[in-house]
């Protein structure tokens, strides 16, 4: 039996103190001055700011806890919080916009004056501290689900800042009040779109799906493809956190020698070819067992 291991983990904490801090601080002063100007694209951004701000604490602690150590009884350590969270953020993210959809339209049907050039100056600011925020974790997000997550959030934000920017300018100098409940849909959609792909995936993690990116049929065609090794079964690839995967097989291997070399040259290879870190393989004569035992 061979065993692969992965150790060390890039710290995000100060990225997250900072995201945490700007957003929190912003989204209040957004509230206060979406509320004066009587503008729901900036209400609506706030919203998503603080929703913003509760994901980013809870990958915030993902991270911290997916760094914790082993213990007796959970011996994969807390690795498998750093999925939960991806997932409640893509679920807080959605529940987010169904809100702010269902006000625009309330909006639409009864407009109301908004202040226009307080959104365009709020909308600027955010702008600024949405982006800068995305910057922080833009390194991480092709290496971890949960880090995609915090960059997603952010750069959608920054987006949406600029549309409300938008609808500050239109309503400014036309008066068209419906320029920001419109604006307020198009916060939804920019939400949905950025977020629907990061629920489905790590809902699959959940799930413990083969991670996206891994393809099971090569995994077990070069398993099967090794010297010695007549047949595989009991292949399973899944998600120990949102950075690291994890395998098992059962590989028939007739002349029954156990064989060290090929064993670690192979949890070498499924790294190295399919970023497969930690991998336990059990090498067996025959394929159908039938046990002795009373």
């Amino acid at each position: 039996m061979a065993h692969g291991h992965e150790h060390g983990r890039p710290n995000y904490n100060r990225a997250f103190a900072v995201g945490v801090g700007l957003n929190l601080g912003f989204a209040v002063l957004e509230a206060g001055f979406g509320l004066w100007a009587n503008s729901l694209a900036l209400v609506a951004d706030a919203g998503h700011n603080l929703s913003d701000v509760l994901g980013l604490l809870f990958a915030w602690g993902a991270n911290y806890l997916a760094g914790r150590p082993p213990t007796a009884r959970r011996t994969y350590g807390l690795r498998r919080s750093s999925v939960l969270a991806a997932l409640l953020n893509a679920v807080l993210l959605l529940v987010a916009a169904g809100g702010i959809a269902w006000e625009a339209v309330r909006r639409l049907r009864e407009p109301e004056p908004v202040a226009g050039l307080t959104v365009v100056g709020v909308a600027a600011a955010g702008v600024v501290v949405n982006t800068a925020t995305a910057l922080l974790f833009l390194s991480g997000r092709k290496r971890d689900l949960n880090i995609r997550g915090a960059f997603l959030h952010m750069a959608a934000d920054a987006g949406v800042s600029v549309g409300v920017l938008g609808a500050g300018l239109v309503i400014r100098y036309t008066g068209w009040a419906w320029a920001d409940p419109v604006t307020g849909l198009v916060v939804v959609a920019v939400i949905v779109a950025g977020t629907w792909g990061l629920f489905r995936e790590a809902l699959d993690l959940a799930l413990d799906a083969v991670p996206a990116g891994i393809d099971p049929a090569a995994v077990e065609a070069y398993l099967a493809s090794l010297p010695g090794i007549v047949a595989v079964h009991d292949l399973h690839v899944w998600a120990m956190s949102t950075t690291e995967v994890a395998l098992s097989a059962h590989l028939v291997k007739p002349d029954g020698r156990l064989d060290d070399g090929l064993l670690g040259c192979v949890t070498e290879n499924l790294q190295a070819k399919f970023g497969i870190a930690h991998a336990t393989i059990q090498l067996e004569q025959a394929a159908d067992h039938a046990c002795g035992l009373g």
